[in-house]
Formats: structure tokens, sequence, C-alpha cells
């Protein structure tokens, strides 16, 4: 038989990851010698996740806009200084949790919602669901999204990372900047608040 030409082979996973790697390492070093372009593809890459990330635990989207830059400010400034003790994907969400936390801080007062769509939520909706079902989920949304603006940053910041995000506990720990034992109790604390607020139906929508 005939082998396949090289070239019509698909790439196995594990050399796509490697490659992809191998890019994220070259954009980095270039980055941290001073190449703004490089930066811009290494860090743009996670834009519209770290910009949903800090909408969810500022629940305003020009805020959240605003936050967003300033991180990418921060990051540009530090990059210099960052030495891979963890992804650059980790490095660059906590400096996002670091800096909502910084702007939460300089509210009179808390934001009115943190803001949860059904994919979010792992509450399906599709065009033919039951009226009934779509108002239950609607309502259960709007319930949690209020309970975590509650929240005091730390904690909500815990239930988004682990909860909503999906992060595991040791990433989570890491972005937040604590131990995992630390960690686990902000979340053991978030889960409790927010049950007491909603019950426990709300909470297992989010994988509590």
């Amino acid at each position: 038989m005939t082998p396949s030409p090289r070239g019509n082979r698909s790439p196995e996973p594990e050399a796509a990851d490697t490659a992809a790697a191998a890019t994220e390492a070259s954009l980095l070093a270039r980055a941290q010698a001073g190449d703004v372009d490089a930066f811009e593809r290494l860090s743009g890459a996670y834009a519209d996740r770290l910009f949903m990330l800090l909408l969810r635990l500022l629940g305003d989207p020009d805020e959240a806009g605003e936050v967003a830059q300033e991180v990418m400010l921060r990051a540009w400034r530090a990059i210099s200084r960052f030495q891979g003790r963890s992804s650059y994907f980790t490095w660059l969400y906590r400096i996002a949790v670091n800096e909502a936390n910084r702007a939460l801080a300089k509210r009179d007062r808390r934001p009115a919602s943190v803001p949860l769509g059904p994919q979010e939520l792992e509450l399906p909706t599709s065009p033919g669901e039951d009226p009934a079902r779509q108002a239950e989920n609607n309502e259960l949304r709007h319930a949690l999204a209020g309970a975590l603006a509650m929240l005091p940053p730390p904690l909500r910041t815990a239930i988004v990372l682990r909860d909503v995000e999906g992060f595991s506990t040791q990433q989570a720990a890491e972005i937040a900047g604590v131990s995992q034992a630390a960690f686990k109790s902000r979340l053991h604390q978030a889960r409790l608040q927010v049950r007491a607020a909603i019950g426990d139906d709300a909470l297992s929508a989010v994988g509590g």
C-alpha cells in the first residue's frame, strides 16, 4: 500500500499544542524585548475572555472596557519582569482580578447586577423551549446575578472563577493570588451566601 503523502496528514493534537506553545513563547520573548506588536498579538488572544471576566466581576460593560485597557497597560509595563512562574494567561488574569478589585474599592456603591447569560449558567434555551421554562430560567439568572453582586469582591471572584468561568481550583487560586486552601475557604463562604440568598437550585446551575 502506498503511504499517504506527508502533506495530507492532519497534525497530531500534541504537535498542534507544541506549536502553539512555541508561538506564544516566541511572542513573549519578543514582547519582553520591547516589541509592541508581539505583545498585542500575545495578549489579544485572551482579550475577549478577559473582558467577559471583568464584566462578570464589575457588572458594567463600560467600566469593564476601561479596566480591560488598564489591565493591558499594566501588563505591558510589567512584562519585562514576568518570570514564567505561572502561565502568561494566569499572570494576565491575576492582573485583571487585581484591577477589578481596585475598581470596586473605589466605588461608593456596589453594582446592581453581575451579567450572566444562559451559557454561563449552563441553562440552555432554544426557540422551541417552553415559555414557562424560559421565564423560570430568566428569574433564576436575575436572582443569581443579584446574589453575586452582593458578595464582597474576594468571594465574588472565587465563585466567578470556579463556578462561572470553570477554572480548576488550582488555576483559580493562582489567578486570585492565594493558596488553594484560602481559595477553597472563600469559595465555600461564597456558595453558602448564595445558597442563603436564593437556594440550592440556582447554585447547582453553575456547578455548585
